[in-house]
């Protein structure tokens, strides 16, 4: 056989796989291009801000990288390279210019009983399988899920996690006795925390007033570090929660089997991971859209987690996801750029790799007074004011989920009851509306005219609507104002011409869009469709059940 007729056999049964190959690695070079979109160089940057903005940032990182690893079970390092890797890769690749993402306590909590079970090797790998989840995630565009999240969850979110910012700084009011209990400061100690707590939000609160050339939170740092060394103050600093001394992050594989036993291990925690963070960092996307009053893009910023958390995977860190206290410091200094996210990834790395000792000596006042502003900054006093006037289910879901952030610490969890309430609700109070009018005709056939959706939810309301013992011969179903929706919906429609049959009766269903057609199975019926224009709707089906009564 020679090349040409060759050619000629393969083409008809190699076309349809190479068609199919050349159209999906368009799509993915298109989605890929999307992703990597980096920079946009129309926007004008105020790098004074943007660097001494990231500085504070990078302070504010130290502290609660040091204690999401502490909760974890892990060393503080891996915290720390965790806030580098993901802070630098986000901020380079992220979808929302600004944000800064590192170590969290939401994953520190996912990981904890895994750590304890088997170890670090299997945090680096599961931090890793996260991250390829992620990715998918973000390739698939399942980051425009996040759109159906209602406003009173984003409520509940946020204002539950304002509150768990400003609880979590009351341990800094506490000291450890001898035995390894926390206790309440008393005394001069307690005076002087309270004090310089005072001091440092006093000055992040009044200096924006004044001058806005220079972040104020920055200033108060300085400020409170530099009263605290000039009188030589006895209070607790970051040195005494633990050592950040340390060198670049090691490139490190997971030293664990790779084996379907160890697959079926970390799967379970990597997508609940991998969940958690993209929940996380999703929402606060969406509050930090709407504060700068931009929009950011989640699909490329679920990718940038994904890849994040990948390489966090193979250099010593335990994963992490959006920050919504460091990220609302980074907008309140006015921050709006990429670069400030990425100034405080690399001042980080400095710290731990040459200033360790001078940050460890930073007071941990002045970080909490910061945090503490964070926190009445993060909670929406808005919700208050309309508290009376929202629906009560409303109130419901943003309670729930406040209460469920505060109480159990699992934002996924809380994000995702109130979906669900949300969902149960809007079902429950659409299904209610399902209405029908009824008329006889001049030739005497009885018309129904359904409104609202017909779905699951509907369909009891749907059926008590018909009248078949008294009903006439001839019987139209107008779904003009309708739509089947689900497959109960057809259920339902199935049920009720089979009832007319029963009776020997002929029943039309009318004004069907072609989907609802497509959905409809009648298998028991004699079915004559009429497709006819519609001017309205474009498509206007009849379709007509002819009951032959010689059977029945």
């Amino acid at each position: 056989m020679d090349v040409k007729a060759c050619v000629s056999y393969l083409t008809p049964k190699f076309g349809n796989l190479i068609y199919t190959t050349f159209v999906f690695s368009n799509l993915l070079k298109r989605q890929m291009k999307e992703l990597l979109h980096l920079f946009d160089f129309r926007q004008k940057i105020d790098y004074k801000t943007e660097i001494l903005s990231g500085l504070t940032v990078a302070l504010a990182l130290v502290p609660e990288a040091v204690a999401f690893s502490l909760i974890a079970g892990l060393s503080p390092l891996t915290g720390l390279y965790a806030a580098f890797t993901i802070g630098l890769i986000t901020s380079i690749f992220g979808g929302r210019p600004g944000m800064i993402s590192g170590a969290t306590g939401a994953i520190a909590i996912v990981i904890v009983s895994l750590a304890k079970s088997h170890g670090i090797e299997y945090i680096f790998a599961t931090v890793a399988l996260a991250g390829i989840i992620q990715m998918l995630a973000g390739i698939l565009k399942l980051g425009k899920l996040i759109r159906l999240v209602p406003h009173p969850v984003m409520f509940g979110f946020v204002n539950g996690l304002a509150i768990i910012i400003f609880l979590s700084q009351l341990d800094q009011f506490k000291f450890t006795t001898t035995d390894g209990s926390l206790e309440w400061m008393t005394g001069t100690p307690l005076y002087i925390m309270m004090a310089l707590v005072a001091l440092t939000m006093f000055i992040i609160w009044g200096l924006p007033k004044i001058t806005k050339a220079v972040p104020a939170s920055l200033v108060a740092i300085l400020t409170v570090f530099g009263v605290v060394t000039l009188f030589n103050i006895d209070t607790t600093t970051v040195g005494d929660i633990a050592s950040i001394k340390g060198g670049f992050p090691p490139f490190h594989i997971p030293k664990i089997p790779f084996t379907l036993e160890t697959l079926k291990i970390i799967l379970p925690y990597a997508a609940i991971v991998a969940g958690v963070g993209l929940i996380e960092s999703l929402l606060t996307l969406n509050l930090l859209d709407e504060i700068t009053g931009t929009r950011g893009w989640g699909n490329k910023e679920a990718f940038a987690q994904g890849a994040a958390n990948f390489v966090t995977g193979f250099f010593s860190g335990m994963g992490g996801c959006a920050m919504i206290g460091q990220s609302l410091i980074n907008t309140s200094n006015g921050a709006r750029a990429r670069l400030s996210g990425i100034v405080a990834a690399i001042m980080l790395l400095i710290f731990i790799m040459f200033g360790s000792g001078l940050i460890e000596k930073m007071p941990m006042a002045a970080l909490t007074g910061l945090m503490i502003m964070v926190a009445i900054g993060t909670f929406e006093w808005a919700s208050l004011k309309v508290f009376g006037r929202m629906p009560k289910t409303d109130i419901l879901v943003m309670a729930v989920v406040m209460l469920i952030t505060v109480f159990l610490h699992n934002l996924a969890l809380a994000v995702l009851i109130g979906v669900i309430i949300s969902a149960l609700t809007f079902a429950w109070e659409n299904a209610k509306r399902i209405r029908a009018r009824k008329h006889i005709d001049e030739h005497g056939i009885k018309h129904y005219e359904i409104y609202g959706p017909l779905f699951f939810g509907s369909v009891m309301a749907f059926n008590e609507k018909f009248e078949i013992e008294t009903d006439p011969e001839e019987v139209i179903i107008d779904f003009k104002e309708s739509r089947i929706t689900d497959m109960s919906a057809i259920e339902a429609v199935n049920k009720i011409t089979e009832r007319y049959a029963a009776q020997g009766k002929t029943i039309h269903l009318r004004h069907l869009s072609k989907d609802c057609q497509k959905l409809l199975n009648n298998a028991h019926s004699i079915i004559d469709v009429n497709i006819l224009e519609d001017p309205t709707y474009k498509v206007l089906v009849d379709k007509r059940i002819a009951i032959n009564k010689s059977t029945l």
